[in-house]
């Protein structure tokens, strides 16, 4: 009777908390929520060592069998996958930010496009936090297509690049009454997402666990900057959705 006694009152301040959060908000921090976990999942599978013949089964995939120095698809797929992997670079994702900037600057949305600059500049940080966190070594199983510096977990050019594009989306979609036209937004910045991660693994510059990592960290800091908006938004903090 006791514990019954306690429970109830704790589980009366949970309805009564679930009643007064939005579903879509619950929804969203749940997501948050499994990114981390996937990230931290992956961290700790990966200092282990145990995603080791995962990686490089996927790894391998990618090339010719007979030649794991050369990559499936040929030279052509080759230029194309060098020319995707530019988009989670620093010049693109620079460009196109401060081409967005601008934009909402145009339409006298100065707190939105202050607020997607923190945002984006926020992403950074933490990307470059997570790099230092972690000194694996990149692939060694295969030539890299692509000149590289830094240490591979996590992916670097797949976490800006979910960072960024999908921020962009947000904030853009903030700015138009169709829902066609938000969903386009989203999708199109999750397809480039997936897309720089897969040339990651395809130019041998970075293991399948990576980029999954990058993926996961990058996708609930968007959808935490998503939230964020919302928060300020109802406070007169930026401007309000279409």
């Amino acid at each position: 009777m006791r514990v019954q006694t306690a429970v109830m009152p704790a589980l009366r301040l949970l309805r009564a908390l679930a009643a007064r959060v939005e579903t879509v908000t619950l929804l969203a921090f749940l997501a948050i929520a499994g990114g981390l976990w996937a990230f931290i999942g992956l961290s700790e599978e990966m200092l282990e060592g145990d995603l080791h013949a995962f990686d490089r089964t996927v790894l391998l995939a990618l090339r010719d069998p007979a030649d794991p120095a050369t990559p499936i698809g040929g030279h052509s797929a080759a230029i194309a996958l060098r020319d995707l992997t530019a988009l989670g670079g620093f010049t693109v994702l620079t460009l196109v930010t401060g081409l967005v900037f601008a934009f909402l600057l145009i339409r006298r949305q100065r707190a939105s496009a202050l607020f997607l600059l923190a945002a984006v500049l926020g992403g950074q940080a933490l990307s470059n936090l997570a790099k230092l966190g972690f000194d694996r070594p990149r692939p060694d199983l295969v030539p890299h297509g692509v000149e590289v510096v830094s240490a591979s977990f996590p992916s670097g050019h797949t976490l800006m690049a979910t960072v960024t594009w999908l921020t962009l989306a947000v904030m853009l979609a903030r700015g138009e009454e169709s829902h066609r036209l938000r969903a386009f937004y989203i999708a199109a910045a999750a397809l480039i997402s997936v897309l720089v991660g897969v040339s990651r693994v395809y130019l041998g510059v970075h293991w399948p666990s990576d980029v999954l990592a990058g993926w996961s960290l990058g996708s609930a800091w968007a959808l935490l900057v998503w939230l964020v908006a919302r928060w300020l938004e109802r406070r007169g903090g930026i401007e309000r959705e279409a």
